[in-house]
């Protein structure tokens, strides 16, 4: 495969989030052959199965985005030691008709930022604990529960030089993950 599209999925609806900067910032660290798509998520109606046989175009919009994608990149805070109603409710909407969800083998990378020192860990698992279950497979090291500070994004949207060198290895074994999994066959889209 010469090129990979990848699904990003922030977490927060937040204006100024931390969370959507490190994930820009994050995506400047992945090499040429990988692209970043940051999918919609605030104009979706609350998950509910009784519209399962007439989706809001917000829903299909999100389904075609995702099945479009060769991998999956959430970054996402953490409220009340879980992840945010907004992105479980996401991902309900995309695993939705039963049998039909287009997350299932898609390769995905979870993180997140935190102005708490924990930096998104309960989240995190909750998150793929929930990625399990729908047979997403997901990067597990190195983990990255980021505590976000000052210097953390440059002025310019980078990564600043503390956590550079941490962040780069992580994007690299994502990308690994990603290319992996995608050569081995799974979920490639159709031709």
């Amino acid at each position: 495969m010469d090129h990979y599209q990848i699904a990003l999925i922030v977490g927060s609806l937040r204006k100024d989030s931390i969370n959507r900067k490190l994930a820009h910032a994050l995506t400047r660290l992945a090499p040429a052959d990988f692209s970043f798509t940051e999918i919609r998520i605030d104009d979706l109606p609350l998950y509910n199965q009784d519209d399962d046989s007439h989706q809001a175009a917000s829903v299909l919009r999100l389904k075609s985005e995702v099945a479009a994608a060769q991998g999956l990149l959430f970054v996402s805070p953490e409220y009340n030691r879980s992840i945010p109603g907004v992105l479980k409710n996401a991902i309900d909407h995309g695993s939705r008709p039963y049998g039909q969800s287009v997350w299932g083998g898609k390769p995905a990378g979870v993180l997140g930022a935190s102005m708490g020192a924990i930096g998104t860990a309960l989240a995190q698992q909750h998150l793929r604990n929930v990625l399990a279950y729908l047979d997403v497979p997901t990067l597990g090291q190195p983990e990255a529960f980021i505590h976000y500070k000052d210097g953390l994004i440059d002025e310019e949207g980078n990564v600043g030089e503390g956590s550079r060198k941490f962040l780069q290895t992580w994007m690299d074994k994502y990308v690994a993950w990603v290319k992996t999994h995608n050569n081995a066959g799974d979920h490639r889209p159709a031709a």
